[in-house]
């Protein structure tokens, strides 16, 4: 399967890596460590919309750009496979159009169905992030990892397994962590990289007190849900995401089996990210339920034309029956 890659690659000298619209330090880590591994190519990293400022940690993230590049000669989309997560990229018809005419290859880690109306190759395989597949690949295909490539696909799982902690890490992953240490990552500058970056004005944190107060509880507190709203998101957004600044504290709270965040935009969408503790692993398919995806205790999911309301109604409806599989 990983041949796949080699073979896309021939005859082509510009590549552009493609991430959906909610990067992440999985996705951004995967974006840039396919420019470090293809150095020998032109390699362009583009993005829908802006890498929000907590993950400017990374090395070269300000490489990823908005303007996409419709000379490429071939398409790696990472992270996704879902075609509502690149709905930006479809609503604009002359970027819908290359991908339906231009050779796509998509790589991904999750367990979601490959959706995507294009025509494209792609390789899927469960593993704890994207950067685990892809340093899979590079190692398989002999592409020599380097220690930029090294440190992006370090940070890419760090980011996906909360730290290693995650349940979907394995012995192999530690494997590779350990690799991955002996080609020049250094998980302690990375980490001291990542909190300079977590650091919050005193304005963030008067709003993380408010978020704090906004969160309502369902389902005798097994279920906690915070409303951000679009006021919210303009305000603070750029300097800060509310779902970072909120969701870690949520999963914390005694009892809380199921965390989930929710913004709200003025078209009708309605985003969520959800975390779940161990005992309870159903992010994924509360995620589902939406039309969404990502792992069992990390999900996320976007919807149109329903209310917050209407999401945290069908939230008490559907955790308890999910739960029950567990």
């Amino acid at each position: 399967m990983y041949k796949k890659f080699t073979e896309f690659l021939q005859g082509k000298k510009k590549i552009c890596v493609i991430q959906a619209e909610n990067p992440d330090g999985d996705s951004l880590g995967s974006a840039v460590a396919l420019d470090y591994l293809l150095s020998d190519r032109e390699i362009s990293l583009y993005c829908p919309i802006d890498i929000p400022k907590y993950l400017h940690y990374f090395k070269d993230w300000s490489r990823v750009t908005n303007e996409f590049d419709f000379k490429a000669d071939g398409y790696i989309i990472v992270d996704t496979a879902a075609e509502i997560l690149l709905s930006k990229l479809m609503e604009d018809t002359a970027i819908k159009n290359r991908l339906f005419s231009a050779p796509v290859l998509v790589i991904d880690h999750h367990e979601t169905a490959d959706d995507l109306s294009f025509p494209h190759e792609s390789i899927i395989e469960v593993r704890p992030s994207c950067t685990e597949l892809i340093y899979r690949i590079a190692k398989n295909e002999k592409i020599e990892i380097n220690q930029d490539a090294a440190a992006a696909i370090f940070q890419g799982l760090l980011s996906d397994t909360l730290g290693l902690t995650s349940g979907s890490v394995t012995a192999e992953t530690f494997e590779i962590a350990a690799e991955l240490t002996r080609l020049g990552a250094n998980i302690t500058l990375l980490e001291d990289e990542r909190r300079e970056y977590m650091k919050k004005s005193p304005r963030i944190l008067d709003y993380k007190a408010d978020l704090i107060k906004k969160i309502e509880y369902y389902l005798d507190g097994k279920l906690a849900v915070v409303h951000i709203t679009w006021d919210e998101i303009r305000e603070y957004s750029e300097e800060y995401n509310p779902n970072v600044l909120i969701l870690e504290e949520m999963r914390l709270i005694e009892g809380v089996e199921v965390a989930v965040a929710i913004k709200t935009y003025p078209d009708g969408k309605v985003t969520g990210k959800i975390r779940c503790n161990v005992s309870t692993p159903i992010a994924e398919k509360v995620a589902e339920y939406f039309g969404g995806g990502g792992h069992p205790q990390a999900a996320g999911f976007r919807t149109y034309d329903t209310t917050y309301d209407e999401v945290v109604q069908d939230l008490v409806k559907i955790v308890p029956e999910l739960s029950q599989d567990v």
